[in-house]
C-alpha cells in the first residue's frame, strides 16, 4: 500500500504541477485551489482494490498518444500509477434517470478517481478529481450539471461545444471549465481521448442531457472517420 500511495500521491502532484502552470485560467485556478484544501497524507490514505481499466487498450493507445513538453511529466506519473488504480464505467448515477448520453459513451467510458467519495486513496464529500478516458469516435452528448468542472486535456486533440454553439477543438495540455449549468458536449476523433477531470461542488446534483437535433449526424460523422496509420 505504500508504493500505491506514492505512485498515485506524485500523479496527483504532477496535476498540481500542471495546474500552477495555467493558473490564470479560471478552471486551473479553482481547482488547484481546492486541491490545496486537501490533506494528501500517509495516514489519510484509504486501503481500497485496485481494478483493471474496462478498455485497457483504449487507456494505453491514449498513453502512448500524450505529446511530451509541457505534459511529460503528467505523463510518467499517470503510466507509473495507472495499474494501482480502481477504473470503472460510469454506471449513470448522476444523471436523471432515463437519461440517453449515447451509445457511444456508455460502451467506452471509464475513470479511476483521485479524490472523492470512494476514491482511489482520498476520500472528500464534495469535491471529486480523476481520470477520464472516452474511446476513438464517440460523442460524449450535450449535458449540464451544477457542479463546475474542470478538466484538463492530455490527448493531442479533442472537440468541444458550450451553450450549442460552434465546435472547437483544443490541444493536449489546455483547460476547459464549464461554469455551472453550462451545457457542453465533447467528440472524440481517430485516438481515444484522456483527460484529468474535477468536479469542484454540488456533486452530488444531478446532470440533465439537453436534446440537439444534430446528434445523430455527428455520430455518423465520427463513425466514419478512419484510424490515421
Amino acid at each position: 500500500m505504500a508504493d500505491s500511495y506514492g505512485r498515485i500521491l506524485r500523479l496527483i502532484e504532477a496535476i498540481q504541477t500542471l495546474l500552477a502552470e495555467k493558473q490564470e485560467q479560471e478552471g486551473a485556478k479553482m481547482l488547484l485551489r481546492r486541491l490545496r484544501g486537501v490533506e494528501l497524507s500517509e495516514a489519510r490514505f484509504r486501503a481500497f482494490n485496485a481494478q483493471p481499466p474496462p478498455h485497457g487498450a483504449d487507456l494505453d493507445q491514449a498513453l502512448a498518444n500524450i505529446e511530451t513538453g509541457g505534459l511529460a511529466e503528467m505523463a510518467r506519473a499517470l503510466k507509473a500509477a495507472k495499474d494501482d488504480l480502481a477504473w470503472a464505467k460510469d454506471d449513470l448515477k448522476y444523471y436523471r434517470p432515463g437519461a440517453d448520453v449515447g451509445a457511444g459513451y456508455e460502451a467506452t467510458n471509464q475513470h479511476a478517481l483521485l479524490i472523492g467519495p470512494g476514491a482511489c486513496g482520498f476520500a472528500e464529500a464534495d469535491f471529486s478529481m480523476g481520470i477520464f478516458l472516452l474511446g476513438p469516435r464517440t460523442l460524449y452528448r450535450d449535458h449540464r450539471h451544477l457542479a463546475p468542472e474542470t478538466y484538463i486535456n492530455l490527448s493531442p486533440r479533442t472537440g468541444w461545444r458550450f451553450d450549442g454553439g460552434g465546435w472547437s477543438d483544443f490541444p493536449g495540455g489546455s483547460v476547459i471549465f464549464n461554469p455551472p449549468n453550462q451545457v457542453h458536449a465533447t467528440r472524440v476523433y481517430d485516438q481515444a481521448f484522456l483527460s484529468v477531470f474535477a468536479w469542484l461542488n454540488d456533486i452530488d446534483l444531478p446532470c440533465e442531457v439537453v436534446a440537439f437535433d444534430d446528434w445523430p449526424e455527428i455520430e455518423a460523422q465520427l463513425q466514419s472517420i478512419k484510424t490515421k496509420p
